[in-house]
């Protein structure tokens, strides 16, 4: 344990809320809604938009879709990687009391903290949106910080350092997958076969983008089972 996650962590989990405010912050932490379903919307909202830059903000927004399912599957990759970490909330070692400590019955103790998934993800997402849009980027990075990030420090699901590595690998990917050299080979091919075919495309995005929101919570779910039984 470094000592700077030891003094935000130890500073977390002396701060006290009150029982209304930390069940709240524990259900919006937990729920879709404010996660994903507030940050792919304004995806679709600047897929939408029509003037003359719309060929190349599609490109955006696929490339920032991209981006995040290359972040999940990074992820992924680093949890296996990497030395296991445990989260701050099963950490005997810390001897912290946090205000989340009903979520002891969730299915966490088997990930690894590090580096924080969530981070990675609506990070990225946040940092594509910013990328298009420099006034909604702001708030799209503000919100991924103060409501996705700082909660999960707060409820003691990951250490500071676990946020900011994941937020900094989401930064970094989507800074990449943007870049026109890059973006140019696989954003003009695709946005070609979504005029091509609209209805399969639709279909597509709308299941990506749900996905997206889920984590692939239910999928990832449904493969640890199959795994666990063969």
């Amino acid at each position: 344990m470094n000592s700077f996650d030891l003094a935000i962590e130890t500073y977390l989990s002396n701060v006290h809320l009150g029982y209304f405010a930390t069940r709240s912050i524990e259900r919006i932490t937990d729920l879709y809604t404010f996660k994903g379903l507030v940050l792919i919307p304004v995806l679709w909202w600047m897929w939408f938009q029509q003037d003359e830059r719309s060929e190349w903000r599609r490109e955006m927004v696929l490339a920032t879709l991209l981006s995040g399912l290359v972040a999940l599957f990074v992820g992924r990759l680093l949890t296996h990687w990497l030395p296991f970490r445990v989260r701050p909330i099963y950490s005997a070692e810390l001897h912290l009391r946090f205000a989340g400590n009903n979520i002891k019955d969730a299915l966490l103790t088997n990930w690894s903290s590090f580096p924080s998934d969530h981070a990675m993800l609506w990070m990225a997402v946040a940092t594509g949106i910013f990328l298009v849009w420099r006034s909604i980027g702001v708030l799209a990075i503000l919100y991924t910080v103060l409501v996705i990030c700082v909660p999960r420090a707060y409820l003691g699901f990951h250490y500071p350092t676990d946020l900011l590595v994941g937020a900094a690998v989401g930064i970094g990917i989507t800074y990449v997958m943007t870049r026109e050299a890059i973006r140019v080979r696989y954003a003009r091919p695709a946005l070609r076969w979504i005029d091509r075919y609209p209805g399969p495309s639709g279909m597509l995005a709308f299941l990506l983008c749900l996905e997206l929101v889920t984590q692939f919570d239910e999928l990832r779910t449904l493969a640890s089972s199959v795994f666990k039984n063969l």
